[in-house]
């Protein structure tokens, strides 16, 4: 059974109503499809890659691309989740159990295991590990990036945008400039966008995580034309991998901002 078989034959929770709905139920309206089937609804790589669309959107209308997400977690989780991030609630689903990941067969994360140790405290063991770069090739790089910059990464925080929801005092985003100046990821803003999706998460830890078994499951995104032909896929390795190119995570969709859809 192929990719797009399975997600046309998947019906998963609707966030906007609670309704169990078709998870392709109206994709026909755009002239591709984006399937992201994300981890957590808490993990940084979820909260990071709905930022990412957001900061797209006016460039990625529905006319131009169907966009619909799948994150572990009930009703509550992506509820909270909608709110925090601006991701469209009729667009995202949610399950409980990761099962659609393991159809796809994707990452389950790093699985040692201890004798006597729980499902959750093993979860948590292995996410420790993955976060140290065990089983999860490229996290620490990518830790590492989001303090020291990239210059090959956009600016991702305006001047004067204030900074809040994080330990530190509110501050104006033009402080970045001091790091290096501008137009490009400067030194710790990153760092900074994912300190302040940690506090959010940890602030409401049990809404986001109703389950931790399923801590260092990984996703995955799928891109397809309407008649269900695969155009692109990233499977997601580790933490923090959820885009073949970091810098730029959406840039496997370049061409379709660029097509003339009038």
């Amino acid at each position: 059974m192929n990719l797009y078989t399975i997600l046309s034959q998947t019906e998963l929770q609707r966030v906007s109503d609670g309704m169990s709905r078709p998870l392709l139920e109206n994709c026909e309206t755009g002239s591709y499809i984006l399937i992201l089937i994300w981890s957590q609804l808490g993990d940084f790589d979820s909260l990071e890659y709905a930022w990412w669309l957001q900061r797209k959107a006016k460039k990625l209308p529905p006319e131009k691309l169907a966009i619909r997400a799948v994150g572990i977690g009930n009703r509550a989780s992506g509820t909270r989740f909608c709110k925090y991030t601006g991701f469209p609630p009729e667009n995202l689903f949610v399950e409980p159990n990761a099962e659609l990941h393991h159809q796809l067969k994707l990452y389950s994360g790093l699985n040692l295991s201890l004798p006597g140790l729980s499902g959750s405290v093993k979860a948590w063991l292995n996410l420790v590990l993955m976060c140290a770069g065990f089983g999860s090739p490229g996290t620490l790089r990518e830790v590492f990036r989001g303090y020291t910059g990239d210059r090959q990464a956009p600016q991702l925080i305006e001047d004067n945008e204030i900074i809040q929801g994080t330990p530190l005092p509110a501050f104006q985003g033009s402080f970045f400039q001091l790091a290096g100046g501008s137009g490009f990821q400067r030194p710790f803003e990153l760092a900074t966008l994912r300190l302040r999706n940690m506090v959010e998460v940890l602030s409401n830890w049990l809404t986001y995580v109703p389950n931790s078994v399923y801590l260092t499951q990984r996703g995955g995104t799928f891109l397809f034309d309407t008649k269900g032909q695969l155009l692109y896929e990233h499977r997601d390795p580790g933490i923090l991998g959820f885009a073949a190119n970091m810098s730029q995570p959406l840039s496997f969709l370049s061409f379709i901002e660029t097509e003339n859809f009038t």
